[in-house]
């Protein structure tokens, strides 16, 4: 399974949905799974949109991470994150149904605070620097933090 997540980060604030990840996080970055035959960039920005209601360009990429559960309990994914830009919407209310895990809220968050909202020390330094050698794998979603 592919999924794409997107990093926005506007005036040292991280665009961020209020959602149960499965992994101890109540927060995570807005992106979904891709759907056949869907390109990339189209999928993150449906995904946003759905999500937030904002509208986004697509911008470089960021990393690529994986995730394989112990003894095969759920599917391999693999996680393709970008950065992008707002170009438009309004923050809002997510569509209803927009992930299979309920979203309770969308809202920036200051870098700052991600260590609180249990994002791990490897991402918040990534976050504050802009992303250094961006492109890359990053191994298991674990090692970055996620």
């Amino acid at each position: 399974m592919v999924r794409v997540t997107a990093v926005v980060i506007e005036d040292g604030q991280l665009l961020l949905l209020d959602q149960d990840t499965g992994s101890g996080r109540s927060w995570s970055l807005p992106g979904g799974t891709v759907e056949e035959g869907e390109p990339l960039a189209a999928a993150l920005v449906r995904e946003v949109r759905e999500e937030t209601g904002l509208e986004v360009a697509v911008g470089r990429l960021l990393y690529l991470c994986d995730h394989i559960p112990p003894g095969g309990a759920g599917p391999h994914v693999l996680h393709v994150t970008f950065e992008a830009r707002r170009t438009g919407g309004a923050l809002g209310r997510p569509r209803p149904g927009a992930d299979s895990r309920p979203i309770r809220g969308v809202r920036y968050v200051d870098l700052g605070e991600l260590p609180g909202l249990g994002f791990g020390a490897v991402f918040v330094r990534l976050a504050r620097e802009g992303f250094p050698g961006a492109g890359g794998y990053m191994g298991p979603k674990a090692a970055i933090g996620l």
